[in-house]
């Protein structure tokens, strides 16, 4: 199967997924292929998104020889996707290949490295900037961040999305890695996320990285290292 159940989280197998991941990780991959990378990844995503969590409904279509009944995905046009700067901007413009008419939503967070870690592991979180589309009961909300290691700024990220909106259709986490410890905090913090990864990957470093990971994706997709 495309998406496989695990634990806490929901694993996308797509081969296609799986290699272009593998290429990411690649300390050799250099800015520009890292950041098409991305999009590849963002899109197969997108795909798997469709056919795993979107129903179809019958229509009738007229062919040039004559009518038939085909199958069209219902809400297309009920998508909102929210890129959490900066390192999701290139995941997003694949995601978009998937969604063109999604809505988008912008949400700037970072985590406070300097500040370290709580003592339940989690980071400082920092919101600069948020502007968010109006959330329905009938979307499809997409939260794009590529990394998800401590969980701290996605929870803080759900927050956000959550507040003073009614509860959407469907509420996905995607991530291209995760580390077990970010899974179980945003599964323990917000139950109603559905989480969406390509790996999960095997453990946090005593810095809260993700290991083996893929870097900074942020720093490697914009070149700022």
């Amino acid at each position: 199967m495309p998406i496989e159940d695990r634990d806490n989280a929901h694993l996308i197998t797509h081969a296609l997924a799986k290699d272009t991941l593998s290429r990411l990780r690649d300390v050799e991959t250099e800015q520009v292929s890292f950041r098409k990378g991305l999009v590849k990844l963002g899109r197969i995503c997108g795909y798997e998104i469709i056919d795993g969590r979107m129903e179809t409904e019958y229509v009738e279509i007229e062919t040039p020889l004559e009518p038939t009944m085909g199958e069209r995905v219902r809400g297309l046009d009920d998508v909102v996707i929210i890129n959490v700067l900066r390192a999701a901007t290139p995941f997003v413009e694949g995601l978009l290949k998937a969604f063109p008419r999604a809505r988008q939503g912008v949400i700037s967070a970072s985590r406070d490295e300097e500040a370290g870690r709580d003592e339940d592991g989690s980071f400082p979180i920092t919101v600069d900037y948020v502007k968010l589309p109006e959330i329905t009961e009938d979307d499809t909300v997409i939260i794009a961040d590529p990394m998800l290691a401590t969980g701290s700024t996605m929870c803080t990220v759900l927050g956000h999305v959550i507040e003073n909106s009614p509860e959407p259709e469907n509420l996905i986490v995607l991530s291209a890695v995760s580390a077990p410890e970010g899974l179980l905090r945003v599964d323990d913090e917000r139950p109603e996320a559905d989480l969406l990864t390509v790996s999960i990957d095997d453990r946090l470093d005593d810095d809260g990285f993700i290991v083996p990971g893929l870097g900074d994706a942020g720093d490697r997709a914009f070149r700022t290292t």
